[in-house]
């Protein structure tokens, strides 16, 4: 067998790799996930995400409700010494079946939790947004850093495959150059909703589901916007919107001349959707951020029409996510979206506020 040059220098650097990591290449080596905040996302989604990976599991539980916590554990074979509350959060570090933690909180306890999930030697799987501040988002990247601790913010979309496709067909120039992208996400929220305590949420809409758009926007021109302009209205007048916007339109201007406009709300629905326009041709998603449904729909020049419905069905997003994590711990690699990606959606973000007078 004729092997080249660069051929030799990759296989040298796999040896060296295994030789490092001898479990690298192992089938058996598992991540153990403790997941904290027993919520909907966590409990309806993450977690059953992780029972068919072959990658993680499910190895503790942090909740402030012990009777909910046990009935977890009976499903997923947590023993009873790895369940935890909030006061004893931190005896998490004597654990080793615990190599990460995923953090499904309120916004604005991410950062105090992730911190403390990196002084205890833990990896971290975070939430969107990655906080309420910036100043927040710094200090979970310096904590993680300063172990040498992965951390991830669980921008799910990532890593589904209609948004990859979409990504591909940008990338290798099917739509020509792009011009503009439309992009909205919203749902009429319910009263009482801990979302509507900007001390809790950090912000209305914009932090919850309007970063999805503000990320799509992202991934899709692989830049990072200069110039925002925006717009919040309140025009329910029922209680709910003292604290938050209910409603948010903004537009963002890339290095490259992109424009994209954006809408987000709390006070009506908004199917979540992004529609891209090049100089030869279009592309549209449509749901986009939803857990299912996903379906890419495009018209490009000299080509038949697209319509590829994605059949995948949840938990199959939160599989892959977890299971990223999972890889980059093993191989000692960054992940996908790290730390920084989610901080730059909060100083975009303080940007947008700032331009609608909300700071």
């Amino acid at each position: 067998m004729n092997i080249t040059r660069r051929e030799l220098g990759r296989l040298a650097a796999a040896a060296a790799i295994t030789r490092m990591v001898p479990w690298a290449h192992s089938q058996d080596r598992t991540i153990g996930y403790c997941i904290v905040g027993l919520g909907r996302i966590s409990m309806q989604h993450f977690m059953p995400g992780i029972k068919p990976s072959k990658r993680c599991r499910v190895t503790a539980l942090v909740s402030g409700h012990r009777d909910k916590a046990e009935k977890m554990a009976a499903e997923y074979n947590v023993p009873a010494a790895s369940i935890y509350g909030y006061e004893n959060y931190d005896a998490i570090a004597g654990n080793k079946d615990i190599d990460a933690v995923y953090i499904a909180l309120p916004n604005s306890m991410h950062a105090e939790y992730t911190i403390r999930a990196a002084k205890a030697g833990k990896h971290v799987l975070c939430e969107k947004p990655m906080a309420t501040s910036v100043a927040d988002s710094r200090a979970m990247i310096e904590a993680c850093r300063k172990v040498a601790k992965k951390l991830m913010i669980a921008y799910r979309c990532q890593y589904e495959p209609t948004n990859l496709r979409a990504i591909q067909l940008i990338r290798d120039g099917k739509l020509g150059k792009i011009q503009a992208i439309e992009s909205a996400n919203g749902f009429n929220i319910r009263a009482g909703e801990w979302r509507l305590n900007r001390k809790l949420a950090g912000g209305g809409p914009l932090m919850d589901v309007g970063v999805y758009s503000l990320n799509a926007c992202r991934y899709l021109t692989g830049e990072e916007p200069r110039e925002f302009r925006g717009y919040s209205s309140v025009m329910d007048q029922d209680g709910r919107f003292t604290e938050v916007e209910e409603n948010l339109s903004w537009t963002m201007k890339f290095p490259s001349g992109v424009v994209a406009s954006c809408n987000t709300s709390y006070g009506v629905g908004m199917p979540g959707f992004y529609r891209v326009h090049g100089t030869k041709g279009m592309l549209h998603v449509e749901p986009a951020f939803g857990y299912q449904g996903q379906r890419l729909t495009a018209r490009i020049q000299g080509e038949e029409p697209l319509d590829e419905p994605n059949p995948n069905k949840d938990p199959s997003q939160f599989t892959p996510q977890a299971d990223h994590l999972a890889e980059c711990i093993l191989q000692n690699k960054e992940p996908k979206s790290p730390g920084q990606d989610g901080l730059q959606d909060m100083i975009h973000m303080a940007a947008i506020y700032r331009s609608c007078g909300r700071a």
